[in-house]
């Protein structure tokens, strides 16, 4: 083969991976490798492509923003194109940047690690919001954007028309409660708080949206009619006095020296912010200049980002710690000889299966190189030197309960099977007395912990049997904190089907889920006795979830567990009672839910609707019989005026329901 075409099998190759490895990261919310790695294969392209140019194709993604709009959503057509930028990665090529434009000013700002969204407002309202897709076409999410709580729905401006640009991103400790919650549920986590931040604002459901926590900075003005900006950093202080959250502590720079200051300001704090940065951007400050520089297909002339490089240290592996979760599934967690690492001391790090450590072929006394995935989570990125220690292999019975484990079908963990293993135990307590299950106030993990100990509690059911006097002989729980925890165990008892469904802790079965399972079956006899094709039938859950229902309510220790909620007086009936569970009286109708809801929520009203025979969609079309609609109910409820759907309210719904 010759040289010629060996280049353009590399080529080929590249844009192949690239485009996979783009898709993963921008449209799947599920990156397979770095940005450091990604960086590197477009590096390589974009040197290849400039070396010969007889190769250069304007599909490339060299030239291409990444991500497309999602066919879930309504499209969007940017009147602005939203670009992406050049990144540089070194100071060389910020000075060359900087000495293009001599005796400029320049505006140094973070680049936040989210997801960029555009937000419209007309005459002080937020009327439209979306995500950048390709650049040219991005995905109505107004809804969505509109439960984050730091971009304002109205604001105090002399604009009739502007559109910005900002950047919605997950805080890390909202990140971190995130995944330890989907890791007890049994269900996936995210690599990192942009792919948590981009799946969670991206979701049909708005009330799921709602309950992640996001948050955004407004980094740019799109566009503007009634008001005028001479330079970027005057922009981004009238953003500010709107009540924009803006791009936190920029800086302007009158020369590269400055610049280069504030980049290396912004490097020292990475390991200390409470959201993460993957670099630092530095933008001319001047609009005017801006319009003489002009754009690319790709990004615009007058402004780079540039890309610090992941910081990785080498330490020892000491021991290899494994513990079972909720769901009975074994973590191995590393132990290390503490390191400094992008900020902050790390001396473990998860392991997280027997393939993860076979193919690294991590062994204790291991020299292994660490780094912070995502600037946040630690991670072993290889092994550098092998000590004495045996190829490691987890063990092949539990910890806490010596029985045999077990690796399902299609799963990489280790699982504990035992219902009456005590680390289970412990956490899934811990879930049944939760806020979002139970709700069992008083009852935290310090005082589970004791009455485990004490053996007054082996089962979720035997919270049911406490007294006052077993909880007051605990230790520094008196008479009055046994009355208030026996009043809140007590009270519970009243909860609502779906609190106790979710508080079962079934595998893929979350809070919503749960709302559902009670909303189409009513009682707790009807849903154990249901099976796996008529949950599958349920709007909304899928094959996986279906199976998982049916095998936990077949097995003898969730009958007996169940029996024993029965025979304690725990409800076992959805609130909203058999009638209005339970009918035919929407059948043949689809509907759509749009805007906030009162006295109820979106989830809660889909359920009421399917449990009546009814059809829950997610965007509306000539088939759809009513829009559902509430407080703030966006581009829904246009599409449905435009198409001549019938909008009612939720007073409405219960009129029907009630003939």
């Amino acid at each position: 083969m010759s040289e010629t075409e060996n280049i353009a099998l590399r080529i080929k190759k590249l844009r192949e991976l690239i485009e996979y490895h783009s898709n993963a990261y921008y449209n799947m919310d599920a990156p397979e490798i770095e940005d450091d790695e990604y960086d590197a294969l477009m590096r390589e392209l974009r040197g290849l492509e400039e070396k010969y140019p007889a190769f250069r194709n304007t599909n490339s993604p060299t030239v291409k923003v990444g991500g497309a709009a999602s066919s879930k959503f309504a499209s969007v057509e940017h009147a602005v194109v939203m670009q992406s930028l050049r990144d540089v990665f070194s100071m060389e090529e910020v000075e060359q940047f900087c000495r293009d434009f001599p005796g400029s000013e320049f505006v140094v700002e973070k680049k936040i690690d989210g997801l960029s969204v555009s937000l419209e407002y007309t005459d002080g309202v937020l009327t439209r919001g979306s995500t950048r897709g390709d650049g040219r076409v991005g995905e109505d999410i107004t809804e969505n954007l509109l439960t984050i709580a730091s971009i304002p729905h109205r604001i105090k401006t002399d604009a009739r028309f502007i559109e910005v640009r900002g950047e919605v991103y997950m805080p890390r400790r909202t990140f971190a409660a995130l995944n330890a919650t989907q890791e007890e549920n049994g269900q996936k986590t995210f690599k990192n708080p942009r792919n948590a931040a981009a799946g969670s604002l991206r979701q049909k459901d708005a009330a799921i949206t709602a309950s992640r926590g996001l948050d955004i900075f407004v980094f740019n003005v799109q566009q503007a009619s009634g008001v005028e900006f001479e330079s970027h950093s005057q922009s981004l202080e009238y953003l500010a006095e709107c009540g924009f959250p803006v791009s936190p502590e920029f800086s302007v720079a009158h020369s590269y020296e400055e610049a280069a200051a504030a980049v290396e300001r912004i490097g020292a704090q990475r390991g200390v912010l409470e959201y993460d940065i993957d670099g630092a951007v530095i933008k001319l400050n001047s609009l005017s200049l801006r319009q003489s520089a002009g754009v690319t297909s790709k990004f615009p002339k007058w402004a780079v980002a540039f890309k610090y490089p992941p910081e990785q240290k080498e330490t020892v592996l000491r021991d290899i710690e494994v513990t079972v979760g909720r769901t009975g599934v074994l973590t191995p967690t590393g132990i290390f000889d503490p390191v400094l690492l992008a900020g902050t001391s790390v001396s473990r790090a998860s392991l997280h299966n027997q393939d993860y450590i076979t193919q690294k072929d991590i062994r204790i006394g291991d020299t292994v190189v660490l780094r912070k995935a995502g600037e946040i989570i630690p991670e072993v990125v290889s092994v550098a030197v092998h000590g004495e220690g045996a190829p490691y292999q987890l063990p092949e019975v539990c910890p806490s309960c010596g029985e045999k484990v077990f690796r399902l079908e299609d799963e990489a963990a280790l699982r504990c099977l035992n219902p009456d293993c005590p680390a289970q135990l412990l956490r899934n307590i811990i879930h049944f007395a939760s806020r979002d299950a139970m709700d069992i106030e008083g009852m935290g993990p310090a005082v589970i912990e004791q009455l485990i100990a004490a053996g007054l509690i082996q089962s979720p059911a035997d919270i049911y049997l406490l007294t006052e006097e077993k909880i007051a002989s605990l230790d520094r729980m008196g008479k009055k904190s046994a009355q208030n925890l026996i009043a809140a165990i007590e009270k519970s008892k009243s909860n609502d089907l779906y609190k106790l469904i979710y508080a079962l802790g079934i595998r893929h079965i979350g809070e919503s889920a749960s709302r559902l399972l009670a909303g189409r079956f009513g009682t707790m006899q009807a849903l154990t006795q249901a099976t796996a094709d008529s949950f599958a039938s349920i709007d909304g859950f899928g094959e996986v979830m279906a199976e998982s229902v049916v095998d936990f309510f077949s097995t003898t220790h969730a009958k007996d567990l169940i029996q024993r909620f029965a025979n304690l007086g725990v409800n076992m009936t959805a609130r909203s009672g058999e009638d209005e569970n339970s009918s035919d009286k929407l059948q043949g109708l689809t509907f759509v839910i749009t805007g906030t809801l009162e006295g109820m929520t979106r989830d809660e009203a889909k359920a009421l609707i399917i449990a009546n025979g009814g059809k829950a969609s997610g965007s509306v079309s000539k088939k759809t019989s009513f829009l559902l609609a509430g407080e703030n109910p966006g581009s829904k409820l246009t599409k449905a005026e435009e198409l001549g759907v019938k909008v009612i309210s939720l007073d409405e719904l219960k009129e029907i329901l009630n003939g």
